[in-house]
């Protein structure tokens, strides 16, 4: 950190695009103050025409937190910045209480940040966060986890959170906020040891050598895992093809991969992403799956994915069991965590139901060389299709063009939240099953620029 006083925002915000402007997540706490104090310079030196919008989460689980949230109100006006507050006014779990809250907290600065017409979110995580969270996941032992935060996540697929203070000390930015005369609010769930984070905290506060070792344990896996998406990137590409709708093809040449790293991880991905499923399966599990592919033949199934191995390739579909109930069409809902469904045009009387073996004897052969009908129609019968009166009207279709109700793939394991460490692998299965294309992080696309400049 510069010495007090000085302007470091322009060395912390450089790699950011940050467009029409963004939002800036401030509790009133001096990580998320500071936060604040150097996008508003940041923003009245370089971006004067930008919108900075502050938004202040109130989870409504302390008395205190209305006026906090207040506080923060009155520091924006002087400072001359828009805020506003939102109120988590949901009930709260008795169990797991700091992960609703983290997720609601991304959730309603999300929406902030959609009603203000902007898609970039600023947080305020520090260092001091990040040793914390690679020291928890190390007791965890979460592995690839152990990278700690990435610097850029995308949210439901069309918000960046951003976090630009992770290389800064706590300690140093409150050295900045005292240089210009501002406190901060000290929240007193940071130091209830009932809760792991504070423990961790505590433990760190007295361990400054650990503290370092644990920034880089997750420098060094972050590079781990950005290599291991370029080369499972370039797996999916070269073996993975779609042959239909609700179908993933490898060819038999991936069972022999060299990389098998990146190939179990490629193969994780797609299972979740026919299953449907937010979570990768257990990686112990698929390397057995992995094994059993050489001898050609075989049938398994996981993350509610069956993966059938036959001469022609190794083709994953939605099994059979627990697929949705029929349903009335919502707009903008995920049907089985493989579609989001939008519609135009009325769609009073319909539901959305699976294509099912009553209704796929329609379907003609498919003129696809190497798919076996059979596979072919299994997968055809677990599709989304539009249904009124228990007749079927016929499969959704994705894409402009299509009639009434469409039904667009999504990349489960990605859908929620995407971090840049996964970009390339998140974008090549994106293209493979038809998802909508991962938007540019504001960071690349400022280094983009950039190099482009510099050639």
């Amino acid at each position: 950190m510069p010495e007090a006083g000085s302007l470091p925002a322009a060395s912390l915000f450089s790699q950011i695009d940050f467009g029409q402007g963004a939002v800036a997540a401030v509790s009133g706490g001096s990580d998320s103050t500071a936060l604040l104090v150097l996008l508003k310079d940041h923003f009245d030196r370089f971006l004067p025409s930008a919108r900075l919008l502050a938004v202040t989460v109130d989870h409504a689980l302390r008395p205190a937190s209305a006026e906090e949230a207040q506080a923060v109100a009155r520091l924006c006006a002087r400072l001359g910045v828009a805020h506003r507050t939102v109120v988590w006014g949901e009930p709260k779990p008795s169990v797991g209480l700091p992960a609703a809250a983290r997720e609601a907290r991304y959730r309603l600065l999300a929406d902030a940040a959609r009603s203000a017409g902007l898609n970039i979110v600023l947080t305020a995580h520090t260092a001091d966060d990040q040793a914390e969270t690679v020291f928890m996941r190390q007791a965890r032992q979460e592995g690839r986890g152990l990278a700690g935060m990435a610097p850029a996540t995308l949210y439901d697929g069309n918000v960046w959170l951003l976090r630009p203070l992770l290389g800064e000390r706590r300690s140093a930015l409150r050295v900045f906020l005292t240089s210009r005369g501002l406190g901060w609010i000290d929240d007193p769930t940071n130091l209830d040891i009932a809760f792991e984070r504070p423990r961790v905290r505590a433990t760190l506060a007295e361990d400054e050598g650990r503290f370092e070792d644990l920034l880089a344990v997750a420098a060094a896996v972050g590079r781990e895992r950005e290599d291991l998406d370029r080369r499972t990137a370039i797996l999916v590409e070269r073996h993975a093809t779609r042959p239909a709708r609700g179908l993933i093809r490898l060819d038999p040449a991936f069972a022999v991969d060299t990389d098998r790293e990146a190939a179990l991880h490629v193969l994780r991905i797609l299972l979740a992403t026919a299953g449907g499923t937010s979570f990768l399966p257990d990686e112990g599990r698929v390397a057995e799956l992995y094994a059993a592919l050489s001898p050609g033949k075989g049938r398994a199934t996981l993350s509610r994915t069956v993966m059938d191995v036959r001469r022609a390739g190794i083709f994953l579909y939605r099994e059979a069991r627990g697929l949705p109930e029929p349903s009335s069409p919502v707009d903008g809902s995920l049907w089985d965590g493989r579609y989001r469904i939008t519609f135009r045009d009325d769609v009073s009387g319909s539901v959305i139901a699976p294509f099912g073996r009553q209704a796929h004897s329609t379907v003609a052969d498919p003129e696809l060389a190497g798919v076996p009908e059979s596979v072919f129609r299994t997968a055809c019968a677990a599709e989304p299709a539009l249904w009124r009166n228990n007749s079927c009207l016929g499969l959704l279709k994705s894409g402009k063009g299509s009639p009434t109700v469409t039904a667009v793939p999504v990349v489960a394991p990605f859908a929620h939240f995407l971090p840049a460490f996964d970009l390339r692998v998140a974008g090549a299965a994106s293209a493979l099953v038809g998802a909508s294309s991962i938007p540019i992080s504001p960071l690349s696309l400022r280094k983009n620029v950039k190099a482009s400049a510099n050639a």
